[in-house]
């Protein structure tokens, strides 16, 4: 050991900088490391070629752009399967960056979820080339370009810190249509606190969050619904009512010798009142639908009730009707039935739309205005994650189907924190999602026992976490305890991780080490599996501007080991300063060696004995160039 004041130097090998310093216990070698090919060419032997000079074990084809992806030619494909079969480099793919919701700007389209379904196969079924024998994993974002909920980190001394939504993005069930709910301070003339329940006065207001928004936008459409649908039975039954002041007396008389001009008109009336009750009708139709379809199991039995009433009570008054009819069939007759049937449906709507009490419980009929307010707008997520699951669900499935064991993996990243199914959280249910679909149509149509598709599910389905995106989280309020917790969700489903660092603002790619991303945390709280996994490295913005493969800065910073078996244990790249100058080695030697030799100053006109130029060398000994 050297000593000179307070400054020692224990060993050669002082070491730089490391996000796991000292290094784990289960390292990140470079053999787990992995590079990807440029998204932008369609000359994949090319690129694949290129990045194996840098020594990596894994290599991942960037198929981000789905015009790219056409572009490239099935022998490619068979190319670089043979070249890494030869040079025992492992592949994966990164899927086309597409919507997998079918959730647009205007709105949500069945035959967009099912165009980016086929567009999902097309690409597991492509890269199936790649490993025919086994299960080469296949990469797709969540979602792509879905705005997501906003969330605020707040601190709360109760309950410590959680986060509530600044900014809810909510979807119309029926119509797909997005819309926006912020936090907002409201002023009504009476208001309760929630909690105390004490009044609050006026000149203050009070903070509507978007979820109490949300709630108020599912009652005023389901109250709007009703109340159309009143206006609509107000209308025909005031018309009926004037109609019938005048033809009462005229339906009540035995024998009809003519009908008199106001006598016609009345009846033209009953004919008007008719069509408002096809109105009503329509617009029955239309919110029973709305909820059934979207309203819970409970909301379901009263409606089933509503309508085995509406149909016995129909039945019986139609059978009623062509009765009389049927004994004296006259125009005059035919009118005065029209009148009695428009009576008695009217009747009918005010008993499905107010209720019927009835002291038998079974007898009891709860009008539909009186039905909890379905559900007609959800949180994006929700929405999302409904439909992205069907996308996966049925991808894995075909692939599953046309290749059993040897069906490519399809792993699920998440996209930049902000945009929907960005979170943990969502990774999680999604993943959760996919592999119901997926189970479900396995025991149906391929007779397999549910236990057996479960075990299948969870191979073929899983999860790729991207540490940068969910980094992204920081310019919310959030910090690394939140990203960590976030990683402990998907951390059983992890098939695969990206690595790329930033400092949480912009979706900017450095190497790991290089950004404030927690990846030694990350990595404890993923586990083996974590450590297991393919770790590719994402790094477009260290390629666009220093253009040199980020393998060592990556190795460095996580100081990995030199050697992964045997040969000298203890000694990692992140070590390796006295013998090459690494990007994290900060100024690395400050007086080189030939300095030592020569102790001169480095002016090209001196003597090499007094520090010129040495001869042949090109430069100076200071700096390997001359001075001009």
């Amino acid at each position: 050991m050297v000593e000179a004041g307070d400054f020692k130097i224990n060993e050669i090998y002082q070491g730089g900088p490391s996000s796991l310093n000292p290094p784990s216990a289960n390292p990140i070698t470079a053999g787990s490391l992995g590079l990807t090919t440029d998204p932008r060419s369609a000359n994949l032997l090319k690129e694949v070629s290129g990045k194996l000079s840098s020594g990596v074990k894994q290599i991942e084809l960037e198929f981000v752009s789905p015009e790219v992806f056409d572009s490239i030619p099935k022998q490619q494909l068979q190319e670089v399967r043979r070249l890494s079969k030869l040079t025992g480099v492992g592949l994966s793919v990164h899927g086309p960056v597409i919507d997998t919701t079918g959730v647009s700007q205007q709105g949500f389209s069945e035959l967009n979820r099912e165009a980016s379904e086929k567009r999902i196969i097309q690409t597991v079924e492509r890269s199936h080339e790649l490993d025919p024998t086994g299960n080469i994993i296949v990469n797709f974002h969540s979602a792509e370009s879905l705005p997501g909920t906003e969330w605020e980190k707040i601190p709360d001394m109760k309950k410590g810190f959680r986060g509530e939504a600044k900014k809810l993005i909510v979807v119309n069930k029926e119509s797909g249509k997005l819309a926006p709910l912020e936090s907002e301070r409201k002023f009504y003339p009476i208001m309760q606190d929630d909690e105390t329940r004490r009044i609050i006065p006026s000149h203050k207001g009070k903070i509507y969050s978007p979820e109490k928004e949300l709630k108020v936008l599912n009652d005023s459409e389901w109250i709007n619904s009703i109340t159309s649908i009143e206006t609509f039975k107000k209308q025909a039954d005031e018309v009926k009512a004037g109609a019938m002041a005048t033809l009462t007396p005229l339906f009540t008389e035995e024998h009809i010798e003519g009908i008199t001009p106001a006598q016609q008109g009345a009846l033209q009336q009953i004919q008007r009142s008719e069509t408002f009750l096809s109105n009503v009708e329509s617009s029955f139709n239309s919110i029973y639908n709305k909820a059934y379809k979207f309203g819970d199991e409970e909301t379901k039995k009263h409606l089933d009730k509503i309508s085995n009433y509406w149909v016995e009570e129909n039945e019986k008054m139609m059978k009623e009707l062509r009765e009389k009819l049927k004994k004296n069939p006259t125009p005059f007759t035919q009118a005065k039935i029209n009148a009695e049937m428009i009576e008695r449906k009217s009747q009918m709507f005010d008993k499905v739309i107010h209720g019927i009490p009835n002291k038998d419980s079974n007898k009891e009929i709860r009008g539909i205005k009186d039905i909890k307010a379905p559900e007609m707008y959800i949180p994006v997520e929700q929405f999302a994650t409904e439909q992205s699951s069907k996308t996966f669900g049925n991808a894995a499935f075909e692939a599953y189907d046309k290749f059993k064991d040897n069906a490519p993996i399809i792993s699920i990243e998440n996209p930049p924190a902000g945009f929907a199914l960005s979170t943990g959280e969502d990774l999680k249910n999604l993943a959760e999602k996919s592999r119901e679909h997926f189970v479900e149509r396995l025991v149906k149509e391929e007779n397999k026992s549910k236990r057996e598709a479960e075990k299948i599910a969870e191979k073929l389905i899983g999860v790729t976490w991207d540490v940068g995106h969910i980094n992204m989280i920081r310019k919310q309020g959030f910090d690394d305890e939140d990203i960590i917790k976030e990683t402990e969700k998907i951390a059983p489903f992890i098939k695969h991780v990206h690595l790329s660092d930033n400092f949480g603002f912009e979706h900017t790619e450095l190497p790991m080490g290089m950004g404030n991303v927690p990846m030694k945390e990350i990595m404890d709280k993923l586990g083996k599996k974590g450590f297991e996994a393919n770790k590719i490295i994402e790094a477009a913005g260290w390629w666009q501007h220093f253009q040199t493969a980020p393998v060592q800065e990556t190795m460095e910073n996580f100081g990995s080991p030199m050697y992964s078996a045997g040969g000298a244990p203890g000694l990692y790249w992140n070590q390796t300063i006295g013998l090459q100058q690494g990007y994290s080695g900060g100024y690395g030697m400050m007086l080189p060696q030939t300095h030592y030799q020569t102790f001169g100053a480095g002016f090209s006109q001196l003597p090499t004995e007094l520090g010129g130029q040495v001869q042949g060398a090109g430069g100076s000994r200071m700096s390997g160039r001359p001075m001009e």
